[in-house]
């Protein structure tokens, strides 16, 4: 272990300047985005609504564990948790002293829904509606490049509309898309954020079509959010195997909600395939784990909690203390408050390192 035993105070902790890499503004409906459509793509909205590879379509799969799958606290007078920039400004950027916050929207944004060109208006509309409703009233949210992803010529031409604006801080994909993400038919888009030297956002969710795990659909609510972790591995192992990380070497990975104490034993495994049978995938150059260490970082939300708290510092030893960043998950119900939710046996420049430092050095001049 490297890390030496250390504590902030509760006064220092709140002294300490963070940044939030997921905050989740929220729509009310598809409907609010229809000030920043076209008449024809909101007449469209209008007619047909939104329609998902998923079989779910217009509710959610199991019942969650609150309304919104937010905190009680966190809800305006009027409209959803995540709609009122007040709110956002008290619960969160005032209080825990952020420079800035990330925003990752998630539904109803256009990314996952069928027809190509709609899915395309329906992001574009939700970057619009991140800046006019969010960032312009309060700069410190930085916006999340909404992309529709399942069609990489139209989801690079939305990065590339976008790559000078500093207000957006990163390119946003779901975790759960059609084919792997690490397939050739998805490389265009890393290959457009990694020209404009924006990291890759992946939150975990999304409308494949397919059941969330390999033999079926779950019974409860706990097993869908254990599924996380195994699809971001696939979907890893694809990036690794598949070659994306040698075709887009200066691609940045940033995983959001799929938990990271995993990640080592994902390194060891595929090292060990990779020494035995790595003629199989010759344009793999390097041990899969080198890759990991490389490319991806790992937000904080939700972080395993072993009765020990020490072997959590063990898997950040691992990763490597320059790549993990700090996530609050605001406004939803398993929130992490910044103060209090790091291990107690982290050093106070490694907590500084990860509240604030890791994400300043990997957005640099967006944030």
């Amino acid at each position: 272990m490297t890390v030496p035993a250390g504590n902030m105070t509760k006064d220092q902790a709140v002294v300490q300047k963070v940044i939030d890499c997921d905050v989740h503004p929220k729509l009310s409906s598809a409907d609010d985005l229809k000030p920043f459509l076209s008449a024809e793509w909101g007449a469209h909205l209008s007619t047909y609504g939104l329609r998902y590879r998923m079989g779910y379509q217009d509710g959610n799969p199991f019942p969650k564990a609150a309304p919104a799958s937010s905190r009680r606290d966190t809800w305006p007078e009027q409209g959803l948790p995540g709609s009122d920039v007040g709110l956002l400004q008290s619960q969160l950027l005032d209080l825990y002293n952020m420079e800035f916050g990330i925003m990752n929207p998630l539904w109803p944004t256009g990314q996952g829904v069928l027809g190509d060109a709609f899915s395309a208006a329906l992001c574009r509309a939700t970057n619009l509606w991140q800046l006019e409703l969010y960032n312009r009233p309060e700069p410190r949210l930085k916006c999340s490049i909404c992309v529709p992803y399942e069609n990489a010529d139209l989801a690079r031409q939305e990065i590339e509309h976008y790559a000078g604006d500093q207000r957006f801080a990163q390119v946003l994909l779901l975790s759960r898309t059609a084919e792997l993400l690490g397939q050739r038919r998805y490389w265009p888009i890393f290959a457009a954020a990694e020209a404009a030297n924006l990291p890759v956002g992946i939150h975990v969710f999304g409308y494949s079509g397919h059941a969330i795990t390999p033999t079926g659909w779950p019974s409860y609510y706990m097993e869908e959010m254990t599924e996380h972790a195994p699809s971001a591995q696939a979907m890893l192992s694809s990036m690794i195997f598949e070659g994306l990380f040698e075709a887009c070497p200066g691609t940045k990975i940033v995983l959001l909600e799929a938990g990271f104490a995993w990640l080592p034993a994902l390194g060891w495994r595929l090292d060990r395939l990779w020494e035995r049978m790595r003629s199989e995938v010759p344009h793999v150059k390097r041990p899969p784990s080198e890759y990991l260490r490389q490319h991806v970082w790992v937000a904080t939300q939700p972080m395993e909690e072993p009765e020990n708290r020490r072997q959590l510092v063990d898997v950040l030893d691992w990763i490597g203390h320059d790549r993990v960043v700090f996530s609050s998950d605001y406004p939803h119900w398993d929130f992490d408050d910044p103060r209090f939710s790091l291990p107690p046996h982290l050093s106070p420049e490694l907590k500084r390192a990860i509240l604030y430092e890791n994400a300043k050095s990997l957005y640099g001049a967006r944030g």
